[in-house]
């Protein structure tokens, strides 16, 4: 576990001088396209232990996009409460960018240094832990990751109960080796992009 942490601020510190540049342009380009409204989206994930935190993405919807889900509910691609729309018509023209790069969630980089969230793990769920399954709350032993192994293998097109069982799948054979394995497929999925998450 300390190797893994020590790995997550090894890759981040490391590489900011990389993604620093690209966080403050693509922050100035969220701006600019809707000056006054946030640049970032927080969000109460659940992480290790069930215990709540705050995500941190950038704001790639419209202001109100969250009241909006009632409205556009019937689009919704995915179980309740999970929560999918190909082509989201709440979605920025420059948040289509963001999110088709997945520069979006470059933010999250913040969480790894406030060790809320590892670059691999589970990905946080965004409803609350009395809304998991028994078997599912395996899931919580470990920290949430910025990508995991559904992101390398069945992207977002799986129900929960599938990206579920992928990442007990990623806990019961962790390893650093395999962290390595998907921090490799994650770049390259990033480069050569089949679809947003």
């Amino acid at each position: 576990m300390r190797l893994k942490r020590f790995m997550d601020l090894a890759l981040v510190l490391g590489s900011s001088p990389f993604w620093l540049p690209v966080i403050a342009l693509s922050a100035l380009a969220v701006w600019v396209e809707s000056p006054g409204a946030p640049v970032f989206f927080t969000q109460t994930r659940t992480g290790k232990g069930g215990k709540l935190y705050s995500m941190y993405k950038f704001r790639s919807m419209v202001p109100n996009a969250e009241e909006l889900k009632a409205k556009y509910a019937h689009l919704n691609e995915l179980v309740w409460p999970e929560f999918k729309i190909t082509n989201d018509p709440r979605v920025t023209k420059v948040g289509r960018i963001l999110r088709r790069t997945s520069i979006d969630e470059l933010p999250q980089l913040f969480n790894v240094i406030k060790g809320e969230m590892s670059l691999v793990g589970p990905r946080p769920a965004d409803y609350g832990p009395e809304t998991f399954k028994l078997w599912q709350t395996e899931r919580l032993d470990v920290l949430p990751g910025l990508t995991g192994l559904w992101q390398v293998t069945a992207r977002g097109a799986v129900d929960v109960d599938v990206r579920s069982r992928l990442d007990i799948m990623y806990i019961e054979r962790a390893s650093i080796w395999l962290d390595i394995v998907i921090l490799f497929r994650t770049v390259s999925a990033v480069v050569n992009p089949p679809g947003a998450v």
